[in-house]
């Protein structure tokens, strides 16, 4: 039997071991997914969610050990259009008085190259979940705030098609076609807010 090691040097080991990780916190204020897809055929019609939350458990000195979840309010649905919308929350699409949230949870990340990463999950849209990869580009450069707190910046972006997700309806067009198109473009902008250390270990 090899001998223990005391209370003392595990908890130095435990410390050591998650050194170089931080706990960011999304800020809804300062973020937003938005969406693109195909409208009868000619063009691009464009909205956002407005409202999101969630957390990055960054580990840079294991970016493998790094995830990532973040839940998106589909009532807060957006395309400058107010019939279109309505449509959009109504059982035609989203459901949102059944499915009220998107959902994101990272199952690992990889970095690829300077400032960039390929991070899979497993995405819940609709009641169904799938598994997707993001591209993310995200700046090492921080910031502070006024008040202090350190900031930090991202994107990603995914390509979905909709009816993986349960998402079928469509109108045939009379020339050929149909209204909506299949395949989304997802966007995402974040702004992340680093979690006290104190306060991260209670949650993590």
């Amino acid at each position: 039997m090899g001998q223990r090691l005391p209370p003392l040097a595990l908890a130095a080991l435990a410390v050591s071991s998650v050194a170089g990780a931080s706990t960011w916190d999304i800020d809804p204020a300062h973020s937003a997914a938005q969406f693109n897809v195909r409208h009868m055929m000619v063009s691009n019609v464009k909205g956002e969610f407005g409202k999101m939350t969630g957390s990055v458990n960054l580990d840079e000195k294991e970016i493998g050990h790094s995830t990532a979840q973040a839940t998106i309010d589909t009532t807060t649905i957006n395309t400058r259009e107010p019939n279109r919308d309505k449509d959009l929350k109504s059982p035609n699409f989203f459901d949102v008085e059944k499915y009220p949230t998107i959902t994101f949870k990272s199952t690992s990340f990889k970095k690829v190259g300077p400032e960039k990463y390929k991070v899979a999950g497993d995405l819940t849209i609709h009641g169904v979940t799938k598994p997707v990869v993001l591209d993310v580009e995200a700046p090492e450069a921080t910031t502070k705030d006024p008040k202090g707190n350190e900031r930090r910046g991202a994107t990603a972006t995914t390509t979905i098609n909709r009816k993986d997700f349960g998402l079928t309806w469509n109108k045939p067009l009379e020339t050929g076609g149909v209204m909506v198109g299949d395949q989304v473009t997802i966007n995402i902008d974040l702004e992340l807010v680093k979690k006290a250390a104190e306060k991260a270990a209670k949650t993590n």
